[in-house]
């Protein structure tokens, strides 16, 4: 009854801070860090408020989102991309987006280049990834989802990665992938090989190819 009592005092004076905080949220997106909302000038006592009458809603740890937005179409992606920004999103994750598998991912997939620190992450689960510079670097596409821009990795590029990470994955799912895009019509077999020959999975990839041609 106390906390309710609280809320009803707070939304009932609605403070003109609140107003302020709304407008820094929507002129940056609606999704803003703790600290990009301190930079901005939102005091951490009008965060805490907003989120507590229901104004915010707390993606994950650090990370806010005004909640009268339309929800999110893919709420995990779009947090790990706003957490981890110099990540990358791959191998199932990015097959799951790009519509080429049946798996259903229950963690994200998030590349990073190898020798970055590893990212702190509460929610959603992540599984990581260290990518060499090369194959890092090679075939990342920038997609907005619900506005914000998300770092995935291409078709072509994700399938090749699925074949080198074939050990981890399983090679059933980097099969399944093959099969599904080769029935797109945007079936790019050149660029396919291209990226296998970054990823160093030419010839495992071939066969598969080829019988599938």
């Amino acid at each position: 009854m106390v906390i309710l009592s609280m809320k009803e005092s707070i939304k009932k004076s609605y403070p003109k801070r609140f107003e302020k905080a709304k407008k820094i949220f929507r002129d940056r997106g609606g999704v803003l860090k703790t600290g990009e909302a301190l930079s901005a000038g939102i005091h951490p006592r009008t965060l805490y408020e907003m989120q507590q009458i229901g104004i915010l809603e707390q993606l994950t740890r650090g990370l806010y989102r005004l909640a009268d937005l339309p929800p999110l179409g893919n709420p995990d992606l779009v947090s790990v991309s706003l957490k981890i920004p110099n990540g990358v999103i791959c191998l199932i994750s990015a097959l799951a987006y790009h519509e080429i598998t049946t798996q259903i991912p229950h963690e994200v997939y998030v590349a990073l280049e190898r020798g970055t620190e590893a990212p702190r992450l509460g929610h959603p689960p992540i599984r990581i990834f260290w990518f060499s510079e090369q194959a890092f670097t090679h075939g990342i596409q920038t997609h907005k989802i619900d506005s914000v821009p998300v770092r995935i990795y291409s078709p072509e590029k994700t399938i090749a990665d699925c074949f080198k990470y074939r050990n981890k994955i399983g090679l059933d799912a980097a099969i399944e992938a093959l099969k599904l895009y080769r029935e797109k019509k945007h079936f790019k077999s050149e660029e396919l090989m291209q990226f296998a020959r970054v990823c160093r999975v030419e010839k495992v990839i071939r066969p598969y190819l080829e019988a599938l041609l």
